[in-house]
């Protein structure tokens, strides 16, 4: 989580409206976001809201405040910011609160100013981007906090929603985690199914692993078993998956390897064990639930 980033910004018609300074590491260019809001906002058909169409002129002008509901921390900002301009060009924004900052219950995150049909149009849709990316910012921060003061990191996987990965493991940074692999191309990780076609040969794995992989690239062995720790250590990986293993068999893992080589801790991890799993020496541990279950976060849209 970020400090305080000082007095809000504003964007106006003029301003460029998705990205402020020192923003940390959004993973997407401006262009790319502008294909991502146009066809979220297609998906909704929010150029033909009938309710609003029906109910509202189109000189009604609106002014609203987008306000956290619960504590968490925040990621999606541009994304959002981005919906609202692109249904009302003219639209000024106050914003007060920055990517990968902590919120708590009824702070302001921005105020808007402009057509209350393009703000009704871009509602939805803005949310969309907020709760399901502050939900994991949100998430990954509980896990690191669980663990703060062990050394231990906690990591992301590649279990993301397909075509939002880049965005989903930005929003794990925010909340504090790290990165697995982005990609099958990032690193090598040998899991059970890659064991089965080398007949379990751990150790030719890693050998073919080395050859046909660019330099440097970090080789990982997944193990559920003490042997295959040891075989791994022997074939010169560079660290170990311990899969599913319970709290004695991650300690004898980790005495195994006696620093030798880095060691993660995965499979079923939950809030309220990562602690202890975490104790047992590991040097990180990897969850899935970051991106695949993390609940939206509570945020409201309120006119005023």
């Amino acid at each position: 989580m970020t400090p305080d980033r000082g007095p809000p910004r504003r964007i106006t018609p003029l301003a460029t409206p998705a990205f402020a300074d020192g923003e940390p590491d959004f993973p997407l260019a401006e262009a790319e976001v502008v294909r991502l809001v146009k066809a979220a906002l297609d998906e909704d058909e929010a150029s033909n809201d009938l309710t609003t169409l029906a109910t509202v002129l189109p000189s009604r002008r609106a002014r609203a405040v987008l306000v956290a509901r619960e504590s968490g921390v925040i990621c999606g900002m541009p994304l959002a910011l981005a919906t609202f301009c692109r249904c009302d060009e003219k639209v000024e924004i106050r914003v007060d609160v920055e990517d990968a900052q902590h919120v708590e219950p009824g702070t302001t995150l921005f105020f808007l100013n402009g057509k209350a049909r393009g703000v009704l149009a871009a509602e939805r849709t803005a949310l969309n981007f907020l709760q399901r990316l502050s939900g994991i910012a949100t998430l990954t921060s509980r896990y690191v906090e669980a663990v703060r003061g062990t050394g231990v990191r906690i990591l992301d996987t590649r279990k993301t929603t397909p075509g939002w990965r880049r965005l989903e493991k930005y929003a794990v940074r925010c909340g504090g985690g790290i990165n697995h692999r982005e990609t099958l191309a990032d690193a090598v990780l040998i899991k059970d199914n890659h064991l089965a076609a080398v007949d379990g040969d751990i150790a030719t794995a890693v050998r073919r692993s080395r050859e046909l992989s660019p330099p440097l690239t970090v080789v990982e062995v997944e193990c559920d078993r003490l042997d295959q720790v040891r075989a791994s250590l022997d074939a010169g990986a560079d660290a170990v998956l311990l899969d599913n293993m319970d709290l004695a068999m991650l300690r004898e893992a980790v005495a195994i390897v006696a620093g030798r080589l880095v060691t993660e801790a995965s499979g079923g991890v939950r809030l309220d064990t990562v602690r202890v799993i975490a104790e047992t020496g590991v040097n990180r541990i990897s969850v899935g639930a970051l991106t695949h279950s993390a609940p939206a976060m509570n945020l409201a849209l309120d006119f005023q």
